[in-house]
């Protein structure tokens, strides 16, 4: 086998239609297609001198963030499950990230990743247990309200210590509750009546509403849907009353792999609680909400309980109710997301406002028999990226370079012309959004993540990921490295790190994770003194070819 290259860079614009960006110019294009402005960029840096679009105004930021929410859930992306009309209208008018990857599948320090634009083992959050976020380093928000911004950040917040940088918070403590959620306004608990996505909505249109008009803002609308309970908008129970395909490996049994993946507790087999196929009734109904959901779930929780199932046909009842209820719960996303898009027209706010929907990471459906996330494999590894910016992105654009949520928060200071700082880790996006190809964009990217000992014993894990290859090495308390060839095995069933026929892969990837690891100043020893075993001494070829 040839030496390999470790990534290519996929142009997002069709031929002929000039997509070349210089070291200190981009070009820009208007919805029609016309050419407008000449942008200043320097990859990876912001234009000090003025904002990145073609009008003398800087843009607005609207970032929409779900938590969990899979790629494989979004239509735009493709999905067999369900619809997502109004996430899909920002793919149609402006970019789809096709590999989008995080730093760490969990829901804290991805969004700790996003605030800094830093690894977890530089902001400091490293997992959910025992965790807290340190307020008082550099964030994106705080350099953008530095630089005349009106900053809010309204649902979930999930990083233990009160925000900073904000004019205006208001988070769910915790992971937050789906029905009548506590919150906490600007350091004051208050209750909120209604549904959690609902009440995240309604708060955010408030903000906006009442803003400075005269100043540019940025909104973080923070959604707690869909994770872990999954528990649904009451008015669309019946609707997702149907039947979902399932996936080809829900009965998997982990051969071809090492003792991570069967030693996993992510299992729809033996993992989900009563709670989690709602044969528990949440605490945080009130009385109206309860007769809704007893009306809709006690009848088919009897005849479940009277049909006494076992095994195979147990797993299948319990992956159906599994995606009644995470799709109806990303129902209420979409419905959100359509509510944000048409504020901003009726407002005349849409030309000025760069919107941007992600998740936190990807998410297990039924996939290898899973829920959850945390790997660095595929559904896990990467999260739905939509970006719509008029005059800047080229409606119906798709990119498939090797992007990350490291990158938000160089992207949009770009945006609004602010210069990152040096301890940021990320890349600016803004030359991708204007159809650009840049020569020193990454070709491999370093995932690690930490959460062991933790729900879901999941083991600890780092490696290299690029457009074809993984290489994995667990460390903790397995030890073992793993390859994997995407393009002859895309749902990663079979570990070829032993294979002869990779040797010159297996060599070049371990190369380069050591110059990764390098690159991004990873210690030896985690924060809990866990020893990482990988080589200090980076080999002579380390260098991607």
């Amino acid at each position: 086998m040839s030496r390999i290259r470790l990534g290519t860079i996929t142009s997002v614009a069709k031929p002929g239609e000039g997509a070349v960006l210089k070291r200190a110019q981009c070009l820009a294009w208007l919805a029609a297609g016309t050419l407008v402005a000449a942008i200043a960029v320097v990859p990876g840096r912001a234009s000090q001198s003025r904002p990145v679009s073609g009008t003398a105004r800087r843009p607005n930021i609207v970032f929409i963030f779900s938590d969990d929410h899979a790629y494989q859930a979004i239509s735009a992306y493709g999905s067999r499950l369900n619809k997502t009309p109004n996430i899909d209208r920002i793919a149609k008018d402006g970019m789809r990230f096709d590999r989008c990857l995080v730093t760490n599948s969990i829901c804290g320090p991805s969004r700790a990743t996003i605030l800094t634009g830093k690894y977890s083992h530089l902001n400091g959050f490293y997992n959910n247990t025992n965790s807290r976020f340190d307020g008082a380093q550099t964030t994106f928000p705080k350099l953008l309200r530095s630089a005349g911004y009106q900053t809010a950040i309204v649902g979930k917040w999930h990083l233990v210590t009160d925000p900073t940088g904000f004019d205006y918070w208001d988070i769910l403590p915790g992971q937050g509750v789906y029905y009548n959620p506590p919150m906490i306004r600007n350091g004051e608990r208050v209750r909120r009546d209604g549904y959690v996505t609902d009440v995240i909505t309604d708060l955010s249109l408030d903000w906006l509403k009442k803003r400075d008009p005269s100043k540019p803002f940025m909104l973080m609308c923070q959604h707690k849907a869909p994770h872990r309970e999954w528990s649904p908008n009451l008015k669309y129970l019946e609707p997702y009353d149907r039947t979902y395909p399932e996936p080809d490996t829900l009965f998997d049994d982990y051969r071809g792999r090492g003792p991570a993946e069967a030693g996993q507790d992510m299992e729809i087999r033996r993992t989900m609680t009563n709670l989690d196929v709602k044969l528990t009734t949440p605490g945080s109904l009130n009385a109206e909400q309860r007769k809704v959901w007893d009306a809709y779930y006690g009848r088919r929780n009897e005849a479940f309980r009277k049909a006494n199932l076992q095994g195979d046909a147990l797993i299948r009842w319990r992956y159906q109710r599994y995606m009644h209820d995470y799709l109806a719960c990303i129902a209420s996303v979409d419905e959100s997301v359509g509510r944000v898009l048409a504020y901003l027209k009726e407002n005349g706010l849409e030309k000025d406002t760069l919107v941007v929907y992600a998740s936190d990471q990807g998410f297990y459906l039924g996939e290898h028999g899973w829920f959850d996330k945390r790997w660095i494999f595929e559904e896990s590894l990467r999260t739905p990226l939509l970006a719509r910016w008029p005059g800047v992105i080229r409606p119906g654009s798709v990119n498939r370079n090797l992007t990350s949520n490291l990158d938000f928060a160089e992207t949009f200071l770009e945006a609004a012309g602010v210069q990152p700082p040096g301890e940021m880790q990320g890349k600016s996006l803004v030359s991708l959004f204007a159809g650009g190809k840049p020569r020193d964009w990454r070709k491999s990217f370093y995932y690690h993540y930490y959460e062991y000992p933790g729900p879901h014993d999941v083991a600890k894990h780092y490696g290299v990921v690029t457009d074809r290859y993984k290489l994995v090495k667990f460390y903790e308390p397995h030890q073992y490295t793993e390859l994997f060839d995407r393009r002859e095995d895309p749902r990663e069933l079979r570990d070829v790190y032993r294979d002869p026929a990779y040797a010159e892969v297996r060599q070049d990837l371990e190369a380069e994770l050591v110059r990764l690891r390098a690159q991004y100043r990873v210690p030896d020893r985690d924060a809990d003194a866990s020893q990482i075993p990988y080589p200090r001494r980076r080999p002579a070829a380390a260098q991607p070819r």
